[in-house]
């Protein structure tokens, strides 16, 4: 396996893409540079709920709207990582003999690793714990435009009683007006080894990438779709181009409200991997038909490469 580096655009329109708990659940934002931000630990939620509605087993589970993992340091949370390894290998006592196994059931510590409640045999060394740093991670998203907040963020919820007055509650509701949000990601070949990552895998994540978002939505996250998605495949497991995003800009920053408004350059990024053409293996694209590249001939992302680079596109 080669490394990979990725980019991916979605924008969200009036919804509340990645809630701070901190902050009331507003929409985290970098308020000097009027930037919207999403973690890639909400990114990768999408991608995992999706793998494990399409029938995937995962260990990072959510269950009442809490994730579940050994990451965390409450009793409650460990003990639902080790029920879940015990429940994956089929006995009762999980030893890292026992990796190999988990690795092969568990598609989302292939791809992005965990920290998981293993023992080390008996009589040997090794503390409590094991962590796998995944092949597959990602920066956190910012918005490439300026966001700004929804200006009315009340609402007021009304529950039946048994009496005939209604109780009403009083309630916040934070969103951003509209947002194009971008990710950098890589696939470490190294990192893949250790993890047992497939071709299959990252087939899946391609998947992933392109649906999840829309597919996952609740109340708060309808009105966010994929717009851009770039996979450069390298011919090697040491290249790294740097952070695609740096490489892309929108013609206005200011005042956006639909994807339609949204023209984004791209031409300095085809122009850094044409140069590179010897190191790249394929590029696999998807656009969405709403986006438009500006710099672009045919407004497409694959209309800014020329023959260098032109026959290792995949259209996805």
């Amino acid at each position: 396996m080669n490394n990979s580096e990725l980019l991916f655009l979605y924008d969200a329109k009036m919804c509340n893409p990645n809630g701070d708990p901190d902050d009331e659940n507003r929409p985290r934002m970098d308020y000097e540079r009027q930037r919207n931000l999403v973690s890639d630990v909400r990114l990768k939620r999408y991608i995992r709920d999706y793998l494990k509605d399409k029938g995937y087993d995962i260990f990072v589970s959510k269950q009442d709207d809490k994730v579940k993992d050994a990451d965390a340091r409450q009793d409650d949370k460990v003990v639902d990582a080790n029920a879940r390894l015990k429940s994956v290998v089929g006995k009762n006592k999980v030893t890292r003999e026992d990796l190999p196994i988990i690795l092969d059931k568990l598609i989302d510590v292939r791809m992005f690793g965990a920290t998981m409640p293993i023992k080390a045999e008996e009589g040997g060394r090794g503390g409590s714990s094991i962590a796998l740093t995944g092949p597959v991670q990602f920066t956190w998203g910012y918005s490439l435009n300026k966001v700004n907040l929804v200006d009315s963020n009340g609402i007021t919820s009304h529950f039946s009683s048994r009496t005939e007055n209604q109780q009403g509650a009083m309630g916040k509701d934070y969103r951003v007006y509209y947002s194009l949000l971008a990710f950098q990601g890589i696939i470490s070949a190294k990192r893949a080894v250790r993890t047992g990552l497939k071709d299959e895998d990252i087939a899946l994540l391609d998947e992933a990438m392109l649906r999840a978002i829309p597919l996952q939505a609740t109340r708060s996250k309808i009105g966010q779709y994929p717009r851009l998605y770039l996979r450069v495949e390298y011919t090697d497991g040491q290249t790294f181009l740097g952070d695609f995003r740096d490489m892309v800009s929108l013609e206005t920053l200011d005042g956006l409200r639909d994807t339609t408004e949204a023209r984004l350059k791209a031409s300095a990024l085809a122009r850094k991997l044409s140069a590179n053409a010897s190191r790249v293996a394929r590029i696999y694209w998807w656009q969405d038909e709403e986006l438009t590249i500006s710099d672009s001939p045919d407004g497409t992302i694959s209309g800014l490469f020329g023959e260098g680079i032109k026959d290792k596109l995949v259209k996805l």
